[in-house]
């Protein structure tokens, strides 16, 4: 694993007044790790609790020790079962809030339902509905990492820490391929164009934006939106009355805008979940004349069956944080390589808990970042 060397502010890592407790809300003990490395970073034991599953499947939270007048930390890493890992994170929030805790600190590395930020048709916000469940609960601040859409944070009416994992991916980058600067930085769509750009700034490098890939944009050719009235209310619509339609989207032809051939491509995104856009990413730039590719992304959920295609692909690396837990899918993908960014977690929660400005964590990021 790639770790970033404490330099900076590592050296003070460990100060922390008393009255500070650490858990972990995993019930699984592979989401553990990154909890076990943020307390070794603080020089703190983690707290003593019990996370388990009944028989029938319900959750039970058990914490043995006191919390009352202290400052609690709740480290949650996504398993496979989102929904279990939401639910072991509610209760052990209401376990603390009765306990009277003096305030409890949600530490959300990845937080989960955050693609489903957008109203969809007939669907719903399902994150806004989580972000009111946690507060619900009892949650006072959460810390997370690279949120989807950064306007989730307003969502929560409690304050929201949304630190960047993207200067240990750009050290990553600097330290770790040689000849970097023979790279250009690659968007896989025009979404996600403004991240590409920030990395290409930073690293004083070249940026190219693939466009036409296939979208996932849903046709709402079935849902009723284009059903005509029904008779009993035609008589209700004035008859001048002319609705404009939209003119229906049309998939252009894959084009790659900007430079790729002979140089390295290193595509950039937040999520690397279903990979099969970055496959047709990665076969399109490789036509083009790429010839080596690499993938940055902060959450590697990589489910499904993505190990094996990435190992099968074009793709000569993906590199995610330890935001979620992948050893599993590290052992199928030799490809696959870890950047530990417990360090910047670990020093949110000090400066939260030692009443110290969060400013130095967002330097030099700027809005679009």
């Amino acid at each position: 694993m790639f770790c970033v060397p404490s330099t900076e502010f590592g050296a003070i890592m460990n100060i922390t007044k008393g009255g500070l407790v650490l858990f972990s809300a995993n019930s699984n003990s592979s989401c553990m790790e990154l909890s076990r490395r943020i307390a070794e970073r603080l020089g703190v034991e983690m707290g003593k609790v019990q996370v388990y599953q009944e028989p029938n499947r319900e959750t039970r939270v058990q914490i043995q020790e006191s919390v009352r007048g202290k400052d609690v930390f709740i480290i949650q890493t996504v398993s496979k079962d989102v929904n279990t890992t939401i639910m072991e994170l509610l209760i052990m929030v209401y376990a603390c809030k009765t306990s009277c805790a003096k305030s409890i600190i949600g530490v959300i590395p990845y937080f989960p339902y955050s693609k489903q930020c957008k109203m969809r048709k007939r669907g719903s916000i399902v994150s806004k509905l989580l972000a009111s469940m946690m507060c619900k609960a009892g949650l006072t601040h959460l810390i997370t990492m690279d949120l989807h859409q950064k306007e989730i944070q307003g969502f929560f009416n409690i304050p929201v820490d949304n630190l960047r994992a993207s200067p240990f991916l750009l050290q990553y980058i600097q330290e770790e391929i040689p000849d970097y600067r023979n790279a250009v930085i690659v968007a896989k769509s025009p979404a996600s164009a403004k991240r590409a750009q920030s990395f290409a700034e930073r690293l004083r490098l070249g940026i190219a934006v693939i466009h036409g890939e296939a979208q996932d944009a849903e046709s709402d050719m079935v849902d009723g939106r284009h059903s005509p009235p029904t008779a009993k209310y035609v008589a209700a619509i004035h008859p001048s009355l002319e609705i404009p339609m939209l003119i229906p989207k049309e998939k252009p032809p894959i084009t790659v805008v900007g430079d790729v051939g002979g140089r390295i491509a290193i595509i950039v995104d937040d999520i690397i979940d279903d990979v099969d856009s970055f496959l047709a990413a990665a076969e399109t730039l490789k036509e083009r004349g790429a010839y080596k590719i690499f993938v940055m992304a902060t959450h590697g959920l990589l489910s499904s069956d993505a190990p094996r295609l990435i190992e099968e692909s074009a793709i000569d690396e993906v590199v995610v944080t330890n935001t979620i837990p992948h050893e599993i899918q590290k052992l199928q993908c030799p490809k696959i390589k870890t950047v530990d960014i417990s360090m910047i977690l670990s020093e949110a929660i000090r400066r939260i808990h030692n009443g110290e400005s969060m400013s130095y964590l967002f330097r030099n990021i700027g809005v679009d970042d």
